[in-house]
């Protein structure tokens, strides 16, 4: 690779916040936040909202939400699917 034109390529913390999981990985994100990690070494801490461990397609809890109906008016206004 060519020197100054590709970004820094690193070790860093990605939390997930809705988990309260964190891995540790290589990536080319930065932060200011740093953590201590499990080896004593300091690391940056990337805060992301959803990972493996918290998404519902790996854990299986899918959740629907259904505000105000959306639901019933899309069936109501394009049918359930069925040819008929």
């Amino acid at each position: 690779m060519r020197d100054g034109i590709h970004p820094a390529y690193g070790p860093v913390v990605f939390r997930d916040r809705a988990a309260g999981h964190a891995f540790l990985t290589r990536s080319t994100m930065t932060s200011e936040k740093t953590a201590v990690w499990e080896d004593g070494r300091t690391y940056p801490v990337v805060d992301v909202e959803v990972s493996d461990v918290s998404h519902p397609f790996h854990t299986g809890t899918v959740r629907v939400l259904d505000t105000a109906g959306r639901v019933e008016r899309f069936e109501r206004r394009y049918g359930n699917g069925e040819k008929g």
